[in-house]
């Protein structure tokens, strides 16, 4: 029996898939499935700002794609946002600030429900959860996590419309964030009655350092697998370790 490791990834069913928007463009990505049993939910994650490095291989995402469908029979699915390049490859299409991208939300909730993935949720990692809270808040989706929102683009209207969803929510922000830390995202969410605001002592923006990735993946089983928590810290099985 192994020790999870950063790098360790567990079986899954992976593979590449794109994703269509509705305004002409293909989106690279990826879906990984249980090895051998059916998904119990499906994690639809959203990358952070791809003008500072984001895309669906940032680790948090990354390591929650190797991990969780084998831990926890999710669904994970990751993709490039518009313009975005990853070693999976670039999606068409350019940047445009969080404005055109909610065709992008769209395309990837659309591919969930098309392919009949069940127990759909969000998570978004920074300029992702900005995307999650403008664009996210689908009739296919059960609810969101978001890690380390800074509310760039997000507005109050945004917030409200989440809030009278009483979709759950569950906000997840480092200690030594760079930009929202736990007291002022406990004041900013206060308008959305079920969304749990939790500090996480310690971490930072980009989630650095194994003992806060693993944070981060046991809250999101938590939420949307409860059954499947507190996820396992050694894993009894084959495995291979990733270059990078």
């Amino acid at each position: 029996m192994a020790e999870l490791r950063a790098n360790m990834v567990l079986p899954a069913r992976r593979e590449q898939v794109s994703l269509h928007t509705a305004d002409g463009l293909t989106l690279v990505g990826e879906l990984a499935l249980p090895d051998e049993t059916d998904p119990q939910a499906t994690l639809i994650t959203l990358h952070p700002l791809p003008t500072h490095g984001g895309m669906m291989d940032s680790h948090v995402l990354r390591k929650a794609a190797a991990r969780l469908p084998a831990l926890a029979e999710l669904a994970v699915l990751r993709f490039n946002t518009r313009g975005t390049e990853s070693e999976a490859g670039r999606s068409e299409g350019s940047f445009d600030a969080a404005e055109d991208e909610r065709y992008d939300v769209a395309a990837a909730i659309e591919y969930a429900e098309f392919h009949d993935l069940p127990s759909r949720w969000l998570v978004g990692w920074s300029f992702g959860t900005d995307l999650a809270l403008m664009y996210g808040c689908d009739p296919a989706i059960e609810g969101a996590i978001l890690l380390s929102p800074p509310l760039r683009h997000a507005r109050p209207e945004h917030l409200a419309v989440w809030a009278e969803s009483g979709k759950p929510m569950l906000v997840l922000v480092p200690e030594f964030d760079d930009y929202l830390r736990p007291a002022e995202a406990a004041t900013r969410f206060a308008d959305v009655p079920q969304a749990k605001v939790v500090g996480v002592a310690g971490a930072r923006h980009l989630w650095v350092g194994e003992p806060y990735v693993r944070r981060v993946l046991d809250e999101i089983v938590a939420l949307v697998r409860p059954e499947a928590a507190p996820l396992p810290d050694h894993w009894d099985g084959p495995y291979r370790i990733d270059a990078d």
